[in-house]
C-alpha cells in the first residue's frame, strides 16, 4: 500500500494490519475526502491546501483503541491529523505532512448528564448531546451553528463561541470548559485531565498538543426559544438595535446577529416572509419576552416580519433562525457563489453603531458586513464575518489593512497557521505540545513556531513566553 500523500514511506498496509481490531479506512477517495474539512470557505486556503492528503485513516471506538492507534504511530514516527466532523474553516484537520487521520467519530457517547455539565466523548455530535441533555431539563451553554455534524471534541479544540454566546460567553470563559481529558503521544499513550483554567491548554490549539478523548462542558437550564427576525432601513439601525437587545435588562437573548441587506437576497427561504432590501436582525429569545421585544424593535425602528415557535417553525417549514447566523450565513452565500469569502474582524469595544456606520464606506461595495454579538470576560462585544467577494489576495490585504487602520483587529481567516487566530500567539501551547507530543507528530506543520522550538524541552519554551512578555 503505497503513500497518497507522498510524503512518508511508511508501509502503511503493515501499518493497517497492526492498527487491528481498530477500524480503518484504506480506499484512496475516502482518505481523500477525509482530509478536507471547510478549508475551501477561503480561495487562499483552498489553493494551498485542496492537494494535502493523509495516507490512512483510523477510526477508534474507545479510550483504549484510541491509545492502541497512538501507541502505533508512535512507533512508525506517523503524522497524525485528528478529525471530528470536519466543519473546521482553517484547514485544522487537513493532514499537512501525510501520515495518520483519526476520525473521532465512532466515540460518539454522552458519558454523563449532571446538575450544570455534561460529558461526553471527543466525537458525540453537538446536536445529539443537546437531545441527550432535554430530560433533565437543560440544554448547551453555546454550540456552533453546524452543530449538526460538529463534534464536541473538534469545537473545543478548534472553536471559540457559538450560539448561546451572548448569554454565556466564549468558551474561553470561566466555567464554561468544565475539564477535558487530552492523551499524550508516546509509547505509553497517557490520559491527562485538564480542570478549569488548565482545559485553555488544549482548547482552540486545533489538536496539536493532545488527542482529547472526552470533554465536560457547562450545561444552563432550557428554555423555550422563540426564533426571532426583524427588518431596519439601514444597517447602522440594525447594529445598534442589535446593541439595545444586548444592553437590555428585561429581554434574555440566546442569539443576536446583524446582517446587511445585500447578504439577505441568498436566504431564499425566507423570500416573502421578510421585508425586502432590507437590513436584518436575527435573534433568539425566550417565549415569555415577546412583547418586550417586540416593544424594542419598534421603539429602535424596525419592523418584526418573523417570530415563531419551534412548532410553529416547523409547521411553516423554515430552517432554523440560527441558520443565518455565525459562518452559516457565508455557507448560505457559498452554495449560490463560490467566488465569495469572509473574513473575521474584532469590532471597537464598546460597540459603537456610529463606528460601524462610519467604516461602511470606506471597505467597499465588495465588504457585506454581518455582526456576531457576544459576551466575552462579561464584557458585551461584536465581530464581523463580512462577505467579502474575493478578487485577489491583494485586494483582500487591502480589505484587511481598511479594518486596522479604523481601529478593528483582523483575526485572519485565510490562514493555516494556529498562531494567527488570536488565541495561540506566545509560546505556551507549544511548550504543552512538548509535553504532550514531543515528537511532534500531532500536524506539526500547522504551527509557525515549532521548527524553532521542537528541540527544547518544554519548561524552556515556556520561559519563551514569559521573555517574550517582559521584552
Amino acid at each position: 500500500m503505497t503513500s497518497i500523500s507522498g510524503k512518508t514511506d511508511i508501509d502503511w498496509a503493515a501499518f493497517a494490519d497492526q492498527l487491528a481490531p481498530v477500524e480503518v479506512i484504506t480506499e484512496p477517495v475516502l482518505i481523500k475526502k477525509r482530509s478536507r474539512d471547510f478549508f475551501w470557505y477561503s480561495p487562499i486556503l483552498n489553493a494551498e491546501l485542496k492537494r494535502c492528503f493523509g495516507d490512512l485513516v483510523a477510526r477508534p471506538k474507545t479510550a483504549e483503541e484510541m491509545a492502541h492507534t497512538i501507541a502505533v504511530a508512535f512507533a512508525h514516527d506517523a503524522p497524525i491529523a485528528l478529525r471530528g466532523g470536519g466543519t473546521g474553516n482553517y484547514g485544522q484537520s487537513v493532514p499537512m505532512d501525510g501520515g495518520l487521520i483519526i476520525d473521532t467519530t465512532e466515540m460518539n457517547k454522552v458519558l454523563e448528564v449532571g446538575d450544570g455539565y455534561v460529558k461526553a466523548q471527543a466525537g458525540a455530535l453537538m446536536a445529539d448531546i443537546n437531545t441527550a441533555l432535554e430530560a433533565s431539563g437543560q440544554e448547551m451553554a453555546m454550540f456552533p451553528s453546524t452543530q449538526d455534524i460538529a463534534t464536541v471534541g473538534g469545537f473545543v479544540a478548534g472553536g471559540s463561541a457559538g450560539i448561546g454566546s451572548i448569554a454565556n460567553g466564549a468558551l474561553r470563559d470561566p466555567g464554561n470548559i468544565v475539564s477535558l481529558t487530552a492523551m499524550s503521544v508516546k509509547e505509553t499513550p497517557k490520559a491527562r485531565v485538564f480542570e478549569g483554567a488548565d482545559a485553555l491548554h488544549i482548547h482552540h490549539a486545533w489538536g496539536l498538543n493532545g488527542v482529547i478523548t472526552d470533554v465536560t462542558l457547562r450545561t444552563v437550564p432550557k428554555r423555550d426559544w422563540v426564533g426571532c427576525i426583524a427588518t431596519f432601513e439601514t444597517y447602522e439601525a440594525a447594529y445598534a438595535a442589535g446593541l439595545a437587545l444586548a444592553e437590555a435588562t428585561d429581554i434574555a437573548r440566546k442569539l443576536l446577529t446583524t446582517v446587511d441587506a445585500r447578504i439577505c437576497t441568498y436566504f431564499p427561504k425566507l423570500e416573502g416572509h421578510i421585508r425586502p432590501e432590507k437590513h436584518l436582525l436575527v435573534s433568539m429569545i425566550p417565549i415569555g419576552d415577546r412583547d418586550a421585544f417586540a416593544a424594542l424593535i419598534k421603539a429602535t425602528g424596525g419592523h418584526v416580519d418573523l417570530m415563531l415557535t419551534e412548532a410553529e417553525r416547523e409547521a411553516a417549514g423554515l430552517p432554523h433562525v440560527y441558520d443565518f447566523s455565525y459562518n452559516h450565513t457565508t455557507l448560505q452565500v457559498l452554495k449560490a457563489d463560490r467566488s465569495a469569502t469572509y473574513q473575521q474582524i474584532g469590532c471597537p469595544i464598546p460597540p459603537d453603531p456610529k463606528a460601524i456606520a462610519a467604516l461602511r464606506p470606506k471597505i467597499g461595495d465588495d465588504v457585506w458586513m454581518h455582526h456576531e454579538f457576544a459576551r466575552v470576560g462579561g464584557e458585551i462585544v461584536t465581530f464581523d464575518l463580512p462577505i467579502i467577494w474575493f478578487t485577489t489576495p491583494e485586494r483582500l490585504a487591502e480589505i484587511n489593512a481598511t479594518y486596522e487602520a479604523n481601529g478593528f483587529a483582523v483575526y485572519d481567516a485565510h490562514t493555516w497557521n494556529v498562531e494567527s487566530g488570536g488565541l495561540k500567539a506566545d509560546y505556551n501551547h507549544l511548550a504543552w505540545k512538548k509535553r504532550m507530543d514531543p515528537k511532534g507528530l500531532l500536524n506539526a506543520a500547522k504551527s509557525r513556531f515549532w521548527a524553532d522550538v521542537a528541540h527544547l524541552d518544554a519548561d524552556t519554551i515556556q520561559s519563551l513566553t514569559q521573555t517574550e512578555t517582559e521584552t
